[in-house]
């Protein structure tokens, strides 16, 4: 399935012969005070989180500009805000799926609380796309942040969770750290603050970039 072709290479290439189809795409139902929203495999990022936006929630889906919500599912590559929106696995509820024999099976359930059976969404997540062929799912979604900011510094990971309660992301690169605050508008200032007066950070405006890693799959 080709969705935005953002992360194509992953994986490596497909066989010259081989067939490409789309997933649908578009918003299918989305239930705000559930938390819970339906889109097509095919729906991109840009436009799930314009609609969660209007509700101030957001989905644990990221990816670079043309991402689909079936492409992040099947590379499974969590957002750099792991720690506050967890796995891009525990985002998906449902997958309504085609296997390799074009049957359409349903993995999962609508509801968050659904424990019901074997957890085939976890196993579908990161596959991509050799299990079956998402084509409509079910995603969890959370309250968006009242504020978010990235800071940047020279230090330990262990220094700047000593300063900073709940962090929704800590990266070390080997030189310098970058930190990820969200909550409430004040409480990220104190910490912002902290961090600025005690280990000299200062505010950027966006998260690292990672590299592809495109020799965790290919071996090249």
């Amino acid at each position: 399935v080709r969705g935005g072709g953002t992360r194509w290479l992953v994986g490596g290439p497909p066989d010259g012969d081989s067939r490409q189809v789309r997933a649908p795409s578009g918003i299918v139902a989305f239930d705000p005070a559930e938390m819970t929203i339906e889109v097509g495999a095919g729906t991109p990022l840009t436009e799930l989180s314009g609609a969660l936006a209007e509700h101030r929630q957001e989905a644990a889906l990221d990816g670079p500009p043309g991402s689909t919500v079936g492409g992040v599912l099947a590379v499974g590559r969590s957002s750099l805000r792991r720690i506050r929106v967890g796995s891009v696995g525990d985002a998906l509820l449902q997958a309504n799926c085609v296997g390799a024999d074009g049957s359409l099976f349903t993995a999962g359930g609508p509801t968050v609380k659904n424990v019901s059976g074997y957890d085939l969404c976890r196993l579908l997540v990161g596959s991509l796309g050799t299990l079956a062929l998402l084509g409509q799912v079910i995603l969890r979604t959370w309250p968006s942040p009242e504020r978010m900011l990235w800071m940047q510094g020279s230090a330990t990971p262990e220094a700047v969770r000593l300063l900073c309660y709940r962090p929704s992301s800590v990266l070390w690169d080997g030189r310098q750290v970058s930190v990820c605050l969200e909550g409430y508008a004040q409480d990220v200032e104190v910490e912002a603050a902290a961090l600025a007066s005690n280990l000299g950070f200062v505010e950027v405006a966006t998260g690292p970039v990672l590299p592809p890693h495109r020799s965790r799959w290919t071996g090249r």
